[in-house]
């Protein structure tokens, strides 16, 4: 109806990964909430956007809250499993993904989601933003969230915000640069990705796919030239022969002129129709150099502003604009203490990431400081956590922000950017404007304590607030220890592991496996080639018996695998990667 006015305790502006989870949890609070998306699926980076192989927060004790509940849901869900590609754990068809999203929320009465709008105005009184207003209706609410793409509410209501690096003199990062120079003009953000969904149709050969204008496609040359073409084709695969097309070297980042995002409607257009025309370039060169065989996917995203439906609803964008708030994470923030493997622990913490900082400059490799550690038989990230603070505006009321938009720097923004950190910021964030509302309070009023207390106690999806290695969500001592370096912080130990009782650590782990359908047993010879870098060689006849890299998610298979010795027998029950080519080990018999 136009020009009708709705009314709320709490709306989401944006159906991305922060907003959608940010409705979810307000709604699950009891609240009145609407939520209102551009697109018709939620979850952005994880669905629409068609990164459906996510990283970070990988390990068992990250998996928490509501991206350990939709890991849960997709496990039981996608057939065939989650260990599909090497670039990621967790692969799946995104349609599967919107479908979890679009099944909360209508489990939900109290949440209302609109979907095809985008915001035009942000109303407010003084310092306070009160209502947003849409092409035909406006919305009046006590809490609004900006959980749009590009932190389009910042921009509408004239809120501080950033875009674009900060020099080293700013914030003392190490990685920042020293002075401007010609990335920092060349690329004042990240670098989106518009992704492109092919497939594998074995003998069937598929039309050619169609090359967009005023491309030169000497630009992919030697796009897969370090890995070979398989290993290429497998970084990004699916279930049912998909191949998501999100690829740095030479592919299909698209940075050319990209603060046109920003500067009005009409440029914002020309950059996404060229940015797509880039990715779909990028698939006509994919099909010519390794094959008919390879096409575009048919009817995996809808249909969309007249998009072929192997195309994402819209690109996947790595950088947004980010709000001057409370306090702003910056790189010293995420990287690892000395002599530790974890980042200093914020008090204020509401949410937590483990991915290492990774920087997208076509063409540019920027060297950022490392923020890795050798863990379960691999790499992984140290982890750091995102304080309450950099959700709220420095100055106005009524609003907090719950994507790539909070307050952090260029350079952190590398690491806080990725799915499962941004599907923690939303969740918490919902979970805020919620107690506001049932508090009458303005979120800068929010006692921190009260926050992190409902996350860890939710019914739902309680949600991990300080990173422990060795202490997942389901074990008996996981909230006393959350709690406990939530009241004694400088306790906090630098091995990322608590001293778990020994009793209560045997008991559990004695009750915990479980074996999916999805794993098999192989019983073989245990190598040890270095500190974490371990190998098995399967001797069940009927298996490959080339050695295999053996990894492992879960902390106690990890304390496992470093005291075996080497040429020790051992069967291993656990899930075998194709794509990566390694064991993912879930229990281990000796």
């Amino acid at each position: 109806m136009v020009n009708q006015t709705y009314t709320a305790d709490v709306l989401v502006v944006g159906g991305g990964t922060g907003g959608t989870a940010a409705a979810i949890q307000a709604a699950r609070r009891k609240v009145k909430t609407i939520l209102v998306s551009e697109f018709p699926w939620l979850g952005g980076m994880l669905t629409s956007a068609g990164v459906s192989a996510p990283d970070g927060n990988e390990l068992e004790a990250f998996q928490t809250g509501l991206w350990g509940e939709f890991l849960r849901e997709l496990r039981s869900r996608q057939p065939g499993g989650l260990d599909n590609s090497w670039v990621s754990f967790f692969s799946y068809d995104p349609r599967i993904g919107a479908a979890i999203f679009a099944d909360w929320v209508r489990e939900l009465p109290n949440l209302h989601w609109i979907a095809g709008k985008v915001p035009l105005e942000v109303l407010r009184q003084g310092d306070c933003v009160t209502g947003v207003r849409f092409a035909d209706f406006t919305v009046k609410a006590k809490i609004i969230l900006d959980g749009t793409e590009l932190g389009d509410l910042l921009a509408l209501a004239e809120i501080p915000h950033c875009w674009g690096w900060e020099l080293q003199s700013q914030w003392q990062e190490p990685s920042a640069p020293a002075i401007y120079n010609y990335i920092t003009e060349k690329y004042p953000v990240q670098a989106p990705t518009w992704v492109v969904m092919m497939q594998d149709f074995g003998e069937e050969e598929r039309q050619e796919i169609e090359k967009a204008p005023n491309e030169d496609l000497s630009q992919f040359a030697g796009a897969w030239d370090d890995y070979g073409a398989e290993k290429f084709l497998n970084y990004g695969r699916l279930p049912g022969g998909l191949l998501m097309m999100n690829w740095p070297i030479c592919g299909n980042d698209y940075g050319k002129e990209v603060g046109r995002l920003i500067e009005s409607e009409t440029s914002r257009s020309e950059f996404l129709q060229e940015c797509r025309w880039h990715s779909q370039n990028f698939a006509h060169f994919i099909q010519n150099q390794l094959g008919h065989r390879y096409g575009l996917a048919e009817q995996v995203f809808p249909e969309y502003r007249n998009s072929s439906t192997a195309y994402a609803l819209h690109p996947y964008y790595r950088e947004s604009r980010r709000l001057v708030g409370l306090t702003t994470v910056r790189e010293q923030d995420i990287l690892p203490i000395a002599l530790g493997r974890v980042a200093s622990l914020n008090i204020e913490a509401i949410a937590i990431g483990n991915y290492a900082n990774d920087h997208h400059y076509p063409g540019v490799n920027y060297q950022l400081q490392p923020k890795s550690i050798r863990w379960g038989g691999r790499w992984t990230g140290t982890p750091f956590t995102i304080p309450y603070r950099c959700l709220i505006p420095a100055q106005t009321d009524g609003l907090l922000v719950c994507d790539k938009n909070i307050s952090v720097s260029h350079i952190t923004n590398g690491a806080t950017r990725l799915q499962p950190v941004v599907m923690g910021i939303g969740q918490a964030a919902g979970m805020a404007a919620a107690m506001c509302v049932e508090l009458n309070i303005q979120p800068r009023d929010l006692p921190v304590r009260m926050l992190q207390n409902a996350l860890l106690q939710d019914l739902h999806s309680p949600a991990t607030i300080v990173p422990l290695f060795n202490l997942p969500p389901d074990h008996p001592e996981w909230l006393d220890w959350q709690l406990y370096y939530l009241d004694n912080p400088d306790a906090y130990p630098a091995t990322g592991n608590c001293p778990i009782s020994s009793n209560i650590q045997y008991n559990y782990l004695q009750n915990k496996y479980v074996q999916s359908l999805n794993q098999e047993y192989f019983r073989g010879i245990f190598h040890r080639l270095d500190r974490q870098d371990y190998r098995f060689s399967i001797t069940t006849a009927t298996q490959n018996q080339l050695p295999l890299p053996i990894v492992t998610l879960r902390s106690h298979i990890n304390e496992q695998l470093q005291n075996f010795v080497d040429k020790q027998p051992l069967q291993i029950c656990g899930s075998w990667n194709r794509a990566g080519n390694w064991l993912l080990v879930e229990h281990i018999e000796k």
